[in-house]
């Protein structure tokens, strides 16, 4: 065992007696010792629950024989953070919390891992370290929140900052946003569409890193708990069986989810944390692969923000599993793969069902016949840019408009609440991406104010900073390179058109080469004051479309 490193042998005594401080028993310095990853806090909805997560998890271990340890992760609330300067700090955390386990795990030579994550970055950043630590390690997430209901009719967070522009608009009462305000979030849990949390975790499951049920089972739902139990179970049988993470997070098994989140429908943010999990195992994850594989990857679910269904329908439609059958039996994913339950995926899925047709469509009568995302590339995007294809209103999957140009969210938020954003108009909001943001904060506010002052049939908004799950519409992110390091979105001027050319994977600015010649040699960067954590990133953090993950050493 791993951990004999600090309980066995002469050299050891003094470790012992620090476990002797720590209450363990002699039988216990025999065991294996497995460290309970908690991201319990008292600030993210998402996260109030996991210390019944954790202690369900403790149960599990200690009953298949090991010794469970609990020890911390941070965890932004982004919905909290949006639209200040608090999402600067989102995205940045991923990278802490891999960092941070890491030094936990390696320093205390723990045997095992259960993670225990639930909102956005937690997942793709304890995914990371999962790759990083190659230990047996298993997934089990605090699980999704219910929908709430206004009218009669399910909501969710999406509809509460859409709300917001409704009301900017005075097509809403003060008193309807009231309502809202109180109804549309009602229970712990990850807020209940496929946002990004509810996206992440639904690919643990696609990964093979998580149980059945871990992505949809909703965080008051008993069965929750029960999976806990079993993720501490499971985690105890792959380091009988020499199952390690590596074992499960290979590249078969990206592409696989890849795959699987084409047909969920799942956030753009997944094309982050996708390519930034690939970095960990050395799979070279380009994200312009994602049109490959949506281009034969029906999308077969429209939850919200795309359509009017929830996590809790997914659950009792089937699941992820539901889904990953439909894929199989098609040809479309790769049954072979190891998985945390000791099982391949084929193994796996083989009883799964669709139970409900209509949350999850079958694969002749799909919502479309591409996957929920596209990558778009063009002279305003050389190196690749991001749109939930699946959230785009069909009339604006084409589209040509005057840009309207901005250096920051904030700036942008105050035009579009002014009034002065009109039908067929392309929002630029730039120096918001990796570094020039830093940090590329979501941009759920302009998008939902866009929405909610009811145009977002006929507005697009383009950035190199990124969308939350929660946007929909013509929102296309990730825009590389950057405005900060020169790339040509930093010349985009007022007035110039934008052509947008989503199912031809086309994102231009209708200027010659030797305008934006003419304009990048008078290009000033803005560059925004910024120090500690956030100019650390800044100095070392990729690309939006290489998953804005820091740079190793070495590393260009």
């Amino acid at each position: 065992m791993r951990s004999d490193n600090v309980k066995t042998g002469a050299q050891q005594a003094p470790h012992r007696s620090l476990f002797n401080a720590l209450g363990f028993t002699q039988e216990e310095m025999k065991k294996p010792m497995v460290g309970i990853v908690s991201s319990y806090n008292e600030i993210v909805p998402g996260h109030m629950n996991l210390d019944k997560i954790v202690n369900a998890v403790k149960l599990g271990v200690a009953e298949a024989g090991g010794v469970p340890v609990v020890f911390p992760a941070i965890a932004v609330c982004d919905g909290i953070a949006m639209g200040h300067v608090g999402m600067k700090y989102s995205l940045v955390t991923r990278d802490l919390i891999a960092d941070s386990t890491e030094c936990m795990a390696l320093a205390h030579q723990f045997d095992a891992l259960v993670m225990v994550p639930n909102c956005d970055k937690n997942v793709p950043g304890l995914l990371m370290a999962a790759a990083r630590l190659n230990l047996p390690t298993v997934f089990v997430s605090g699980g999704p929140m219910l929908a709430g209901h206004v009218k009669g009719h399910k909501t969710s967070l999406s509809s509460m900052f859409e709300a917001v522009g409704a009301q900017a608009a005075g097509k809403m009462s003060d008193e309807d946003v009231l309502e809202f305000e109180q109804k549309a979030c009602p229970t712990c849990g990850s807020c209940s569409g496929m946002y990004t949390a509810n996206s992440m975790n639904c690919l643990t499951e696609a990964l093979g890193m998580g149980l059945r049920g871990n992505g949809t089972i909703p965080a008051v739902y008993s069965d929750r708990i029960r999976l806990a139990k079993h993720a501490g179970m499971a985690v105890m049988d792959m380091l009988n069986k020499g199952i390690t993470a590596r074992d499960i997070l290979t590249k078969e098994a990206i592409i696989n989810a890849l795959t699987v989140d084409m047909a969920l429908g799942c956030s753009t943010n997944s094309m982050l944390h996708l390519p930034a999990i690939a970095h960990e195992i050395g799979f070279d994850f380009d994200i312009a692969f994602a049109n490959e594989i949506s281009e034969k990857t029906p999308n077969l679910c429209h939850l919200a923000p795309a359509g009017p269904t929830y996590m809790e329908d997914l659950n009792e439609a089937g699941g992820v599993y539901a889904v990953m059958k439909q894929l199989a039996d098609a040809g479309l994913i790769n049954t072979e793969l190891m998985t945390v339950s000791g099982k391949t995926v084929g193994e796996n899925i083989k009883d799964a069902k669709n139970l409900d047709p209509e949350v999850i469509r079958p694969m002749d009568n799909p919502y479309t016949k591409t996957g929920g995302l596209a990558v778009l590339k063009g002279n305003l995007a050389p190196d690749g840019s991001v749109v939930k294809r699946s959230a785009v209103v069909p009339e604006m999957l084409v589209h040509e408009g005057p840009a309207r140009v901005f250096n920051s969210e904030e700036d942008a938020i105050a035009a579009i609440k002014g009034g002065k954003i009109v039908a067929g108009d392309v929002v630029v909001i730039r120096y918001e991406g990796p570094k020039g943001g830093p940090g590329m904060r979501e941009m759920l506010n302009p998008t939902s104010a866009i929405a909610g002052m009811g145009l977002g049939s006929s507005v697009a908004l383009i950035t190199d900073g990124r969308f939350s799950g929660a946007s929909r519409g013509a929102s296309i992110g990730h825009i590389s390179p950057e405005a900060a390091v020169g790339g040509p979105i930093a010349f985009v001027e007022e007035g110039d058109i934008i052509s947008i050319d989503i199912p031809n994977y086309k994102l231009d600015v209708k200027v010659s080469e030797e305008v934006l010649a003419e304009r990048k040699a008078n290009w000033k960067p803005v560059e925004k004051e910024v120090s500690g954590y956030l100019a650390r990133y800044r100095e070392m953090t990729t690309s939006g479309n290489r998953g804005a993950v820091m740079k190793r050493p070495g590393e260009n």
